[in-house]
């Protein structure tokens, strides 16, 4: 149980590598760029490098991965690469900084045993009071085993500034003005405007962008992703990765979206027979009258990324015709979403749209 290899990134690495070795790595850095595309993954892995022996002493621009710090660190467990995640609130009244360790405790073992795979924070989540009480503490302490200590912050703009209670804020924000000697403070986010002016102010940022598709396909590969989605079709699993490979875990309103846009294509590229268009009919119905459309604009995004992954896929096989076909029924989708704005009813679009796409991708 440990965390995946980081994919990607090269550039990004090997510039923090340097100047971590060459003493210039800043003592708080703001890892910043699109939701899943790895940045805590990335954090962690700056984490490892900084306080692994071997690349210490060799000024290496990788962690070794043999030595107790990586060992310990690729695991989640290193009493020194202290990591922070948005969580729900504990239902004690009043919990502390102990409480935010259990806590926290349990959530990385939970990503370990989920063989270093997690999704996105969802909108219940954040970072409390509570848990950075228990950032300031270890801030304070000498490192237990390794000779600096660093702190992960994933998705910082998760943090909780209560108007009546602005200490959260205010703590994280002496950190950064002051880190204590041999700190590093690592925060990640994917809307850093949202972050306070002054938190901006007082760290360096690092853009993250979106993984090229050879790497997307290298993480795809991986043994534990490729167990994580085996009954994700390939093709759908480039669409809902887009250069954001952590994108492909954002739990079961996504999946159900490219679900039903799967089906949808399915219908649209059957034959033009009496089953055909029962498959087309049917497919239409699911989608209901009304009362659903925040799960139909979903259905609709999803079934634009197939269309690009479909169209990917026939150029590769130079399927040309077939290729421009599809990429023609992309504008089709794009009205539909707008129409799906005008209160059109689900049921009906999506017969139109059938007809519509059926048209094109099988004349």
């Amino acid at each position: 149980m440990s965390l995946r290899p980081v994919y990607g990134h090269q550039a990004i690495r090997h510039r923090l590598a340097v100047a971590a070795a060459e003493g210039r790595l800043p003592a708080s850095l703001l890892l910043q760029g699109p939701r899943g595309v790895g940045k805590q993954r990335l954090a962690l892995w700056l984490g490892q490098l900084l306080i692994c022996d071997q690349a210490l002493s060799e000024r290496a621009t990788e962690p070794c991965g043999k030595c107790p710090q990586c060992r310990y660190a690729e695991r989640g467990m290193h009493p020194d690469l202290h990591w922070v995640f948005p969580r729900a609130r504990l239902k004690d009244s009043d919990p502390d900084a102990q409480d935010a360790k259990e806590d926290l405790g349990e959530a990385i073992a939970e990503r370990m045993a989920a063989d270093g795979l997690w999704g996105p924070s969802n909108g219940t989540e954040a970072i409390y009071k509570y848990m950075m009480q228990l950032v300031v503490q270890h801030a304070a302490r000498r490192p237990a085993m390794a000779r600096r200590a660093v702190f992960v912050l994933g998705d910082a703009e998760r943090m909780v500034p209560q108007e009546s209670s602005p200490e959260s804020a205010n703590m994280l924000l002496k950190l950064l003005e002051e880190p204590p000697p041999g700190t590093t403070l690592i925060l990640t986010s994917s809307e850093p405007g949202t972050l306070l002016p002054t938190i901006r102010s007082r760290v360096v940022s690092v853009r993250v962008p979106a993984l090229g598709r050879a790497d997307v396909e290298a993480f795809l590969d991986d043994p534990a992703v490729a167990r994580a989605l085996s009954r994700v079709p390939r093709e759908e699993q480039l669409a809902r990765a887009a250069g954001t490979p952590g994108a492909l875990f954002g739990g079961e309103p996504m999946q159900g979206a490219f679900v039903a846009a799967r089906a949808l294509l399915e219908a649209a590229l059957a034959p033009s027979t009496p089953d055909g268009q029962a498959q087309r009919l049917k497919v239409a119905a699911k989608q209901g009258v009304a009362g659903a459309r925040g799960a139909f604009s979903d259905m609709l995004d999803a079934l634009t990324h197939l269309l690009h992954a479909r169209t990917q896929h026939l150029v590769a096989q130079g399927a040309e015709r077939e290729a421009r076909r599809t990429t023609m029924a992309i504008p089709v989708v794009e009205r539909a979403k707008e129409l799906t704005q005008r209160n059109a009813m689900p049921n009906l679009q999506t017969a139109a749209l059938l007809a519509d796409l059926h048209r094109l991708l099988r004349s």
